[in-house]
């Protein structure tokens, strides 16, 4: 079976699987949502994150190369190896994806400034074992399904048209992202400040609370105050600090 639909198909099942874990771990768990609500997590509108994905096709990856040299996991150390490579593999990922926004957006899709050992506030140790863990998990609990998945879908070739729907969907979302992320980086540049993603989501979710507004979980940033008067009010908030 082509590569390339493997890719793709394991790119589909990262982005929408880690979708969900980031949005349950910001209603129960994150400490930058006091308030408990459902947040959209992540850059796009869709429920996909594609660092994820990204994620999930390295980790395919790893294991591929793991399995080649025979690392079972039975020997102590070959855990600890695979902990090790896992963890800089998705650190590097977060990384690379954390300074393209900040570099070229002046913006933060997460930050970790608050964290100990921080680089950037990009990436810190706290959340770079976490990612190790999960890379864990993934060898040696959920690589055995991705094969028998990977499998079935060599067998079912029909499901490639529903990855092709996904990737249009996907790529309309995108195009929908980056241009309201060309808005935000105008303004950040005009203003000298770089704009936290999560925190202007929130912003705009209690100002639209304030206004009686209707609740919206995707198009986080649609109010029915234009957004530039929305952008100013954040800017004045962080000017408070």
């Amino acid at each position: 079976m082509n590569r390339l639909l493997v890719f793709a198909f394991l790119f589909f099942i990262g982005c929408v699987l880690g979708w969900g874990i980031e949005l349950f771990f910001r209603r129960y768990i994150s400490k930058n949502n006091p308030e408990r609500k459902w947040i959209n997590p992540g850059f796009l509108v869709g429920p996909w994150l594609p660092i994820y994905g990204l994620g999930l096709i390295g980790m395919y990856l790893i294991s591929e190369l793991l399995m080649e040299q025979k690392m079972t996991g039975i020997d102590w150390m070959n855990t600890v190896t695979i902990l090790i490579i896992m963890t800089l593999v998705m650190t590097v990922i977060e990384l690379i994806a954390g300074l393209i926004f900040t570099r070229f957006f002046n913006m933060k899709l997460w930050d970790y400034s608050s964290e100990k050992l921080n680089f950037k506030g990009v990436i810190c140790p706290k959340y770079s074992l976490a990612w190790g863990i999960m890379g864990c998990f993934y060898y040696f609990v959920i690589n055995p399904y991705v094969l028998d998945g990977i499998i079935w879908l060599s067998q079912h070739l029909t499901f490639s048209f529903f990855i092709g729907m996904f990737f249009g969907v996907f790529a309309v979302d995108l195009g929908y992202s980056f241009k309201l992320a060309n808005k935000l980086r105008a303004f950040a540049d005009e203003n000298k400040i770089i704009i936290r993603y999560e925190e202007l989501k929130a912003h705009l979710a209690r100002q639209r609370e304030e206004q009686k507004e209707k609740a919206r979980f995707l198009l986080a940033f649609r109010t029915e105050e234009a957004l530039q008067s929305q952008l100013e009010r954040y800017r004045d908030a962080l000017g408070k600090r």
